[in-house]
């Protein structure tokens, strides 16, 4: 018995050196949603204040992609991809829009200086991002990974993509529309 006593009070600091290190350490992230899933409803204000939510895209396609912050080098070349590329998307029956945790100001400011023909929504306190696991603790505020999801007509995440290159990204999406599109027919 006394061995037993002993042994337990051996371990008694390493588990609180545990518990303590476990109330320290931030929590871990929400796990981005998943191909096969609903997609996360939204209703987000874009650069010039109008509101926007996932019902306004039922039954067309979207690219919902997310960035971390407007009108930085990374987010720049994606978004102005996207601009460039946006008769091929929508001639593959899809929308863009792009979501950070910018205020409307800097989204307008972002999307004037680089003319972006499609909403970028202001996700501030990043409820939105955090949804779909995208958010990430930057300093005392949250930013968005750059990710993207592929969301089907009937708002079910067809697509995920995790590891984004700003350069190529958009050309992937353009290639993976036409291919979904091609195989896609709808339950009926």
């Amino acid at each position: 018995m006394k061995r037993i006593r002993i042994a337990l009070l051996t371990m008694i600091p390493g588990l609180l050196a545990a518990l303590l290190l476990a109330a320290l350490l931030p929590a871990a992230p929400l796990s981005a949603q998943t191909v096969g899933e609903p997609a996360p409803e939204f209703e987000l204000v874009d650069q010039y204040g109008d509101a926007y939510s996932l019902d306004d895209f039922s039954g067309r396609w979207l690219v919902l992609y997310f960035y971390p912050r407007a009108d930085t080098p990374g987010c720049t070349t994606e978004a102005c991809n996207f601009r460039d590329n946006i008769y091929a998307i929508r001639g593959a029956g899809a929308e863009v829009v792009g979501i950070s945790v910018d205020s409307v100001e800097d989204q307008k400011a972002f999307s004037d200086k680089y003319k972006l023909p499609f909403p970028v929504l202001s996700d501030v306190g990043g409820g939105t991002s955090d949804a779909y696991g995208v958010l990430r603790e930057m300093g005392s505020t949250g930013i968005a990974n750059r990710e993207t999801f592929l969301i089907d007509p009937q708002g079910v995440i067809v697509k995920h993509y995790e590891q984004v290159d700003p350069e190529t990204h958009t050309q992937d999406v353009v290639a993976d529309l036409q291919d979904l599109r091609d195989e896609y027919s709808p339950a009926g």
